[in-house]
């Protein structure tokens, strides 16, 4: 049994699924990145306009540096109400001139005259920016220079990173969805050709054994022709099967009839009573042996036909009297009453005439051989608007109900050790089974004698023609 494995078309999903949620895991990185980079260009661009306001501010007079800190550099950085702002103005010799004395910067990050410096660093517990931007000043009372220092808290930048980041998220995420529709659709129509190649295979009639001839991209190519490879030595097989089967029943039959030939032509007249026990045990085995060889051929002939040959409709009145007078043999016992009863009108089933006949053939001849005492019918009728029926009714003791099971199948015998069947009421199941049918017993009773019957299911057209 082949082992069972997810779809291919479910695991090209899962790949592609995967494969979108790596790369929009990189994308909401990379938009973080760009959040990130965004904000903080932002609010440095304020910082650094402050801290430069603030600082060409600054002016000397008489002697002395002055502060005006203008209202304008703080507005922009008031938008920001999540964030406190902080700044200093340094002087000559580190004076603070104004504003947070505590905002002490690290003395390596000032920056040279007109310049601005960044950083980022922390001030009464809160992680802040800072911008210093410097001037010197070169007057005969002061030369030097001076600076100004703006920080701002950033709680403001990391809600902006952050918006920036989920709306980008869900962006990503909607993009992702729409990729994996459309991905599904595109695996689910470039695996159409599987799906018509299995169809071609489904429908396929069981004994058509020509090759594919069906429409598949080139990665399928090899694929089709392994199976149409595959059917070609199917075939042949096959059809070895068949010419060994019909070289058999010509090789075995022959001889058999010879020597059934050479047993009946010999003269009894001299023989002693032992003799002639002896010569009618050989007949009895050739006979036996002849039977049962006939089953056996019959038997593989059955199967191959279910196996080769399509079924067509057929009439089971024409079939079952064509098998009665094959069954019925002419030096039959002139005590025996037979009879054959058949409606006027065809009984239409599906099925192979050479099969069926030889399925009722072989029920008629075990109750000729095994059943009938004095009387033997052979009915064909239908039953509702559906079935069509055999009925081979004998007035013999009949089959056990724990015998039938085992009499169906192969060279099975009565629980009494009488009555072998051989193959009969094997190859009569088996068609009947591949038919679509039933094969059953009705035991004998006080009302009714024993019968086997074969239901088989009427062709649709003639089910059709009855409901009308």
């Amino acid at each position: 049994m082949a082992k069972s494995e997810t779809s291919l078309f479910a695991r090209m999903v899962v790949r592609v699924a995967a494969v979108l949620l790596f790369g929009a895991a990189g994308l909401v990185v990379a938009a973080w990145f760009y959040a990130r980079t965004a904000a903080d260009v932002a609010y440095d661009r304020l910082l650094q306009g402050a801290a430069v306001q603030i600082v060409e501010n600054l002016a000397i007079i008489d002697g002395k540096v002055e502060v005006t800190v203008p209202a304008s550099a703080f507005k922009l950085l008031a938008l920001a109400e999540r964030d406190r702002i902080f700044y200093r103005v340094i002087g000559p010799q580190g004076r603070t001139l104004t504003g947070y004395a505590d905002l002490q910067p690290d003395p390596r990050k000032l920056p040279k005259s007109d310049e601005v410096s960044l950083l980022s660093t922390h001030f009464r517990g809160s992680p802040v920016r800072m911008a210093i931007a410097g001037r010197r000043f070169f007057d005969p009372s002061f030369t030097g220079p001076a600076y100004a220092i703006v920080a701002q808290t950033t709680e403001a930048r990391h809600a902006l990173i952050s918006e920036l980041t989920s709306r980008a998220t869900g962006l990503v995420g909607i993009m992702s969805l729409f990729g994996l529709a459309g991905a599904v659709l595109a695996v689910g129509y470039s695996l159409r050709p599987l799906n018509r190649l299995g169809a071609a295979l489904r429908q396929r009639d069981p004994r058509d054994l020509t090759e594919l001839a069906v429409e598949a991209p080139r990665e399928m190519r090899p694929f089709v022709d392994s199976i149409n490879h595959f059917m070609g030595r199917l075939g042949g097989r096959l059809k070895q099967s068949e010419r060994f089967v019909a070289d058999s029943a010509h090789q075995i039959r022959t001889p058999l009839t010879a020597i059934s030939a050479q047993l009946n032509m010999v003269d009894e007249t001299g023989l002693d009573q032992a003799s002639r026990e002896h010569l009618d045990r050989a007949r009895e085995r050739v006979t036996e042996m002849a039977r049962l060889i006939h089953q056996l051929l019959s038997h593989a002939l059955v199967i191959h036909r279910f196996e080769s040959t399509a079924l067509a409709p057929v009439d089971l009145v024409a079939v079952t009297r064509h098998a009665f007078r094959a069954a019925v043999p002419i030096t039959i016992d002139p005590d025996i009453v037979v009879s054959f009863e058949a409606p006027e009108t065809p009984v239409i089933v599906m099925a192979d005439t050479l099969s069926l006949r030889e399925a009722i053939t072989n029920i008629i001849d075990n109750a000729v051989r095994h059943g009938a005492v004095a009387r033997l019918e052979v009915r064909v009728r239908t039953e509702g608007e559906t079935q069509a029926v055999v009925e081979v009714e004998d007035d013999g003791p009949g089959i056990g109900a724990e015998d039938w099971t085992r009499l169906t199948q192969r060279f099975a015998a009565s629980s009494g050790g009488k009555g072998v069947s051989g193959l009969g009421f094997a190859i009569a199941s088996e068609v009947t089974q591949a038919l679509g049918g039933r094969l059953w017993h009705r035991p004998a009773t006080a009302t009714e004698r024993f019968a086997v019957v074969m239901t088989l299911p009427l062709a649709p057209e003639a089910a059709d023609r009855k409901e009308g």
